[in-house]
């Protein structure tokens, strides 16, 4: 038999790797909703889960990749508002490759907050690409009493965190979320201000903002007990979900985190979580669409009618 050229075989592995991500992201998807047991792949949430009460240590999880603007109104907000009744260790989940990103961390470093500490994990893009590898690997570290994995468009504002705090006393729930989150307008890239330009960035607590009631721990809004997040970590038991991806991938994983954890999430009050929304995302940064955005703004003005947030 003569062998293709490697050219071709490194095209045809290219594809099969494209085919078999697509088959298993669609299984999964389908498995999510409810069409496969969990029980297939993973063995249920620990039962022995501590109860813990006090001063509680809270982990926030998020990521970045080309979204410092973003992330930097989540900082600040930490900075704006630091808690005083719960310690916190802010983990932010990053790529050396976002230059942008880097010079704002490397800026907040300096920056010393009451009861938050600053963690900064780089990743290869390849594997920041596909979120719930951070997210694995930062749930299965970690030492806090609860891990809120989040996505750097959420804002902390004043209260947040220590009434998360109060709602978690004495709590052994596998996973909670927020019961409301107050969405911004549609912001373009310079209503957020500037990192570096000395422009003043957004405050989304001075914005008019939309309550919007959430009934299951969606992606930037999944608080999980630290027992959990430490035997389990995120979507560890799903292999495609471990996989490194040539570009971002969207984060269809968050339904298969609730699934496998067997719950939609234990819904708890906690006050002025913000949401900062936003016409462009980062990941199509040289190449903005028009149409997306247009899009974006429909779908939103949609959810607002509606009252919920999406899954």
């Amino acid at each position: 038999m003569i062998p293709l050229p490697a050219a071709l075989q490194a095209a045809a592995a290219r594809a099969y790797r494209r085919s078999r991500d697509r088959l298993q992201g669609s299984f999964f998807r389908l498995a999510a909703g409810g069409a496969v047991p969990a029980r297939w792949f993973a063995p249920p949430p620990p039962a022995a889960r501590a109860a813990r009460s006090g001063v509680l240590h809270v982990e926030i999880v998020s990521h970045c990749w080309r979204y410092s603007r973003l992330l930097a109104c989540q900082l600040r907000s930490l900075q704006q508002h630091p808690p005083r009744d719960v310690r916190v260790t802010m983990t932010v989940v990053h790529a050396r490759e976002d230059a942008e990103t880097v010079a704002l961390l490397e800026a907040t470093r300096a920056i010393a907050v009451p009861n938050v500490c600053w963690r900064w994990m780089a990743l290869p893009p390849a594997e920041l690409f596909r979120r719930a590898i951070g997210r694995n690997r930062a749930g299965r570290a970690t030492a806090a009493d609860w891990v809120w994995f989040t996505d750097c468009d959420v804002v902390f504002g004043p209260g947040c965190l220590d009434g998360l705090a109060r709602a978690l006393q004495g709590c052994d729930a596998v996973l909670v979320h927020p019961r409301e989150e107050l969405g911004t307008p549609i912001l373009d890239a310079d209503d957020l201000g500037g990192v570096h330009d000395g422009r003043a960035l957004a405050d989304p607590v001075a914005m008019d903002c939309t309550p919007r009631r959430l009934t299951r721990a969606t992606g930037p809004m999944q608080i999980v007990h630290g027992d959990v997040a430490r035997a389990r970590g995120y979507c560890a038991d799903v292999r495609l979900y471990q996989r490194p991806a040539a570009r971002w991938r969207k984060a269809h994983e968050d339904r298969a985190f609730r699934w496998l954890l067997r719950t939609p999430g234990l819904c708890v009050t906690v006050p002025a979580v913000y949401r900062v929304r936003h016409a462009h995302k980062g990941r199509d940064a040289g190449r903005r669409s028009p149409l997306r955005a247009m899009l974006r703004r429909w779908r939103t003005r949609r959810q607002d009618r509606a009252g919920t947030a999406r899954a």
